[in-house]
C-alpha cells in the first residue's frame, strides 16, 4: 500500500489503528490468517460507514465497509485484483480501490452497476459542483419555458410505464423530475453524467422521505401514502384520515418535497464525499453487466472474492425499488420486470435447470415443500443458482486464495433455510475448502430493513435478519 492510501485509511477507518496484537500475522499461514479474521469481531457496531463515496445512495442490506476492508487489507497486496460477482452497492469495490487494489464488479441490475461505477470513479469536485448547478439552472428554464416539451417526453413512454409514474409521483413532482433527467442527459462526459444520474436517483430512493408518494421505498416493500401534504402543508389527498385524528398519521402520510431542492442538497453532500477519493489513484474498478452464474473472466485470475448473495425467497426485492428511478432514464417497466425474473432466488421457477444439491439444502427444501410446494421450488432455484455462482467463483479464483461469502438466512413457512450452512456445504461440494463460518450480528437501528421499531420475537422478518454468516473458503 502506498503512503497516501495508508494515510487515508488511517484517517477514515480508525478500526485499523486499534487492531489487537494477534493481528501481527507475519508468521501465520494464509489459512490461519483467514480463520483468525473470521473468528474476530465482525459486527463493527459503532463504526461509521459514511466516509468517501459510501453514502452516495441508499441500498438495502449492504454490509459495512469495514467488513470487506478487513479481508482486503490482510489477505491481499497492492495491485492485486478483488472480485465481487454481485456488486450491489459497490462497497467491496470502493474499499479495494481505496487500498490500491484493482476491482471487478458484476451485476445484472442497472442501478447497482451505476452506483458502483459512480462510487469508484474520482471526479474533480469543482467541476462536479459547477456542472451540478448548471443542471439545476437548465431544469428551471425547462419548467418555466418548455413545460409542454417535458410532458411530450413522458407521452413517448409505454402505457404501463406512464401508469406506474402517475400512481407513484404527484404531477408537480413529475415535471421537476422530467426537467432534471432531461438536463442530466445533456451532459456530454460519461462519468459526469453517471454521477448526476445517481444523485437524481438518490432523491427518490431514500431510507426515509424521498420525492415519490411511496413509503418504505428503500426497504423494497413500498406502499403509497394515504395522506399527502403539499410543500406548503395543504392536504392534497386523504383528508378523511386527518379528520379522524388517526394515531398512525405519521406512518401513512407523505409531505411533497421539491426534487430540485433535494437534488441540490444531495449534490453538496456527494461533492464533499467525492473530495476523499484520490483522482490520481492507480487502482481501477471494472464493471460488467453480466450474470454471476456466467462470469466474463478467464480461469485463475482473481486474488480475493468478497460478496454477499441475496436472501432466499426474494426477501429483498431490489428491482421493486430501483425501477422508481430507472424509469426516468428511459427504462420501461416491462423490461425491468423481465430483468427482475433473472435475479438469483427470484420466485419464477418455469423452465429452469436445477442442480444436484448436498444433504442439508436438499433436506430443507423437502421440509418446506411438504408445507408449500411452490416455495420449495423457489428455494431449490435459489440453492441451484448459488451453486452455479460458487462454481464460477471457484473457476476464476487463483489457487490458494480466498472467497468470502456474506449471507443471511430466511424463514420460509416457519422453517429456517439455514442459508449459511447450506452454502458452506454447497461450496465444499464443488471443490472449495471450508476454513470457517463467522457470525456477524446486525445493528437493528442502522440496518436498512423493515424490522419495525419494537423487537418482536414472533416477527419472521426480524427473526431472519438479526445475524449474517461470513463463510470463508479457499481454493
Amino acid at each position: 500500500m502506498d503512503t497516501s492510501i495508508r494515510e487515508y485509511a488511517q484517517l477514515s477507518m480508525p478500526f485499523f489503528d486499534s487492531l489487537p496484537e494477534r493481528w501481527d500475522d507475519s508468521n501465520s499461514s494464509y489459512e490461519e490468517k483467514l480463520k483468525a479474521l473470521l473468528q474476530s469481531d465482525l459486527d463493527f457496531q459503532g463504526e461509521s460507514g459514511q466516509y468517501a463515496s459510501h453514502n452516495f445512495h441508499a441500498f438495502p442490506a449492504k454490509f459495512p465497509p469495514q467488513l470487506p476492508a478487513l479481508f482486503i487489507e490482510h489477505l491481499t497486496s497492492p495491485d492485486e485484483t478483488i472480485l465481487d460477482p454481485m456488486v450491489g452497492s459497490g462497497t467491496t469495490l470502493v474499499e479495494a480501490v481505496l487500498r490500491g487494489r484493482n476491482a471487478i464488479g458484476v451485476d445484472i441490475d442497472p442501478l447497482a452497476l451505476l452506483i458502483a461505477k459512480v462510487k469508484t470513479t474520482p471526479l474533480d469536485p469543482v467541476l462536479v459542483g459547477k456542472t451540478g448547478f448548471a443542471i439545476i439552472e437548465s431544469s428551471q428554464r425547462f419548467i418555466h419555458e418548455s413545460p409542454d416539451a417535458l410532458w411530450h417526453i413522458k407521452e413517448q413512454w409505454t402505457p404501463r410505464t406512464r401508469e406506474f409514474v402517475d400512481y407513484w409521483f404527484a404531477p408537480e413532482t413529475q415535471i421537476e423530475l422530467l426537467a432534471l433527467s432531461t438536463s442530466i442527459q445533456q451532459v456530454l462526459d460519461n462519468d459526469l453524467r453517471a454521477f448526476f444520474m445517481l444523485i437524481f436517483s438518490s432523491t427518490i430512493i431514500t431510507k426515509s422521505g424521498g420525492v415519490s408518494l411511496a413509503r418504505d421505498l428503500a426497504h423494497t416493500r413500498p406502499h403509497r401514502a394515504k395522506v399527502i401534504f403539499s410543500v406548503t402543508g395543504e392536504i392534497i389527498e386523504g383528508a378523511e384520515f386527518v379528520e379522524k385524528e388517526n394515531p398512525r398519521l405519521q406512518h401513512i402520510s407523505k409531505v411533497l418535497t421539491s426534487p430540485l431542492v433535494e437534488f441540490e442538497k444531495r449534490l453538496q453532500k456527494a461533492v464533499n464525499g467525492m473530495k476523499q477519493l484520490k483522482r490520481n489513484q492507480k487502482a481501477k474498478a471494472f464493471l460488467s453487466r453480466s450474470d454471476a452464474q456466467r462470469l466474463p473472466l478467464r480461469d485463475n485470475v482473481v486474488d480475493l472474492i468478497v460478496t454477499s448473495p441475496p436472501y432466499a425467497s426474494n426477501a429483498i426485492d431490489y428491482m421493486r425499488a430501483h425501477k422508481f428511478s430507472l424509469v426516468w432514464f428511459g427504462y420501461l417497466v416491462e423490461s425491468l420486470s423481465q430483468t427482475r425474473k433473472k435475479y438469483i432466488g427470484s420466485e419464477n421457477t418455469q423452465g429452469l435447470k436445477f442442480e444436484d444439491l448436498p444433504e442439508r439444502p436438499s433436506r430443507i427444501i423437502e421440509h418446506i415443500s411438504v408445507v408449500d410446494q411452490r416455495k420449495g421450488l423457489v428455494l431449490r432455484r435459489y440453492f441451484s443458482e448459488t451453486k452455479r455462482m460458487l462454481k464460477e467463483m471457484h473457476r476464476v479464483l487463483k489457487p490458494g486464495k480466498a472467497a468470502i461469502v456474506v449471507v443471511g438466512s430466511s424463514i420460509i413457512r416457519g422453517i429456517d433455510t439455514e442459508t449459511g450452512h447450506c452454502l458452506a456445504e454447497i461450496g465444499q461440494s464443488i471443490g472449495f475448502q471450508l476454513v470457517h463460518v463467522g457470525i456477524r450480528n446486525l445493528d437493528r437501528d442502522r440496518r436498512m430493513m423493515p424490522a419495525g421499531h419494537q423487537i418482536d420475537p414472533t416477527s419472521q422478518i426480524q427473526r431472519r435478519m438479526h445475524q449474517e454468516f461470513v463463510i470463508g473458503f479457499t481454493k
